[in-house]
């Protein structure tokens, strides 16, 4: 792949700098060397999430994240928090794992609004600003991680990984998976922070869909940024050769005395089968423990076949990484495929990125697309294109809920070429 664009590089979008300005707000590109304005911005964010006020530790966690994004914000001149962004965002370009490579992703984050500047078009404003943006450094695709589920539809953004959260009745259960050899350890939180980073980047290609992450988030699964507690603990899993395999953060909460305590997985994450057995068995035969629960784990993850009694495991699923394809030509032609395939594409987008017919030839793996005005064989918007392009949501089951036309075979034959062996998965927030 080569080498990104740097997001900081592009100037402010007038477009949406002189629809702002019409409304007597002010849309800023934010320099990031000037503390005392990226202080003000970090509390916009948190107002806008409904948190509490920053502290000065945490307002300086933020900073180091900050310093490599592109980072935006809209102002209220007659607020008397003038200095105070009434709604806010930031991006970069990551480089995202798909089938068979990587492709860069304008990834956008820490979008807020203030609830005195609801429905005045500042949300539309910021995020058709990113689209512009990404579409102007020729990057291919967008992505984001939504709080909201029906927000993000309208600018052609789609689920494009799920999540899952897992529960055991650890009282019941018993291990039935195999033994691991190595040994799992206990481990001081600041370097669990470090390991976390390393095997998450270790592990990157993986998982389809997974974007690399920085200091602070591993940090915050620690407790060691936000939300500070000395409760959570980590534990790590070494091989027989001493090396680490895996590392997990988890609290424990509730009476472990009384009715048995909930231990919670906060982070978990593992280079291989043998360490996240490990991990798993520390967590549900840990003593005083009635329930584990893993809030963000994969939806496919074989815990239940880890367990005598797999009912002992249940899991409930949620959309988690947002996809939002803008160069479909790029986009298909940088991933593997399954399956071969010859068809007509028509894709439509109601912002104009994605729209076009193509002719897409899929063989030995991989694809060539070429513009064509030929009547198409499969007919879909951004929105499904998004949804399937990594996997995880197959052709078949969109065509069966009407988002997806064309014949049954060019369909099917696509959607086996789009199939991949694991579901994709986004372990981080951003």
């Amino acid at each position: 792949m080569a080498e990104l664009p740097d997001a900081r590089a592009l100037p402010l979008d007038e477009t949406t700098r002189a629809a702002l300005a019409e409304r007597g707000l002010e849309y800023r590109l934010i320099e990031n060397e000037r503390a005392a304005v990226m202080d003000e911005w970090s509390h916009a964010v948190r107002r806008g999430f409904a948190g509490p006020e920053l502290s000065d530790a945490e307002i300086a966690e933020w900073r180091e994240p900050m310093s490599w994004r592109r980072v935006t914000g809209v102002y209220d001149p007659s607020s008397p928090q003038a200095e105070r962004p009434i709604a806010t965002a930031s991006s970069w370009v990551a480089p995202m794992t798909i089938p068979g490579g990587r492709l860069p992703s304008w990834a956008i984050s820490t979008v807020t609004v203030a609830g005195t500047h609801r429905r005045r078009g500042v949300a539309r404003a910021l995020l058709e600003a990113e689209l512009r943006d990404a579409h102007a450094a020729g990057v291919p695709a967008a992505g984001l991680t939504a709080s909201e589920a029906t927000i993000y539809g309208r600018y052609g953004f789609a689920p494009a990984t799920r999540i899952a959260a897992w529960n055991v009745d650890c009282r019941r259960a018993r291990w039935a998976g195999p033994e691991a050899p190595g040994r799992v350890q206990y481990l001081d939180r600041e370097d669990a922070a470090l390991l976390m980073g390393a095997l998450h980047e270790r592990t990157l290609a993986q998982r389809i869909g997974e974007l690399p992450g920085w200091p602070r988030r591993w940090r915050g699964r620690l407790a060691l940024a936000e939300d500070r507690n000395d409760a959570v603990r980590a534990v790590r899993y070494v091989d027989e050769a001493g090396e680490p395999r895996g590392v997990m953060a988890y609290l424990i909460e509730g009476d472990p005395e009384g009715d048995g305590g909930t231990l919670s997985i906060r982070y978990l994450v593992a280079e291989d089968d043998t360490a996240l057995g490990a991990l798993w068995r520390f967590a549900i035969e840990h003593d005083l423990v009635a329930t584990a629960t893993a809030p963000m784990r994969p939806v496919d993850e074989p815990l239940p076949w880890l367990l005598d009694d797999p009912r002992l495991a249940v899991s409930s699923v949620t959309d988690h990484g947002w996809l939002r394809i803008l160069d479909v030509p790029a986009a298909l032609e940088a991933r593997g495929y399954a399956a071969p395939a010859a068809l007509t594409l028509r894709v439509t987008d109601p912002l104009g990125y994605a729209e076009g017919t193509w002719r897409v030839e899929i063989a030995e793996g991989r694809a060539t697309v070429a513009p064509t005005t030929g009547d198409p064989d499969v007919a879909l918007s951004v929105i499904e294109l998004s949804a399937a392009y990594l996997g995880g949501f197959p052709l078949a089951v969109l065509r069966a809920a009407g988002r997806v036309t064309g014949s049954a075979e060019s369909v099917d034959a696509l959607d086996a070429a789009l199939r991949v062996p694991r579901a994709p998965f986004l372990s981080i927030v951003y």
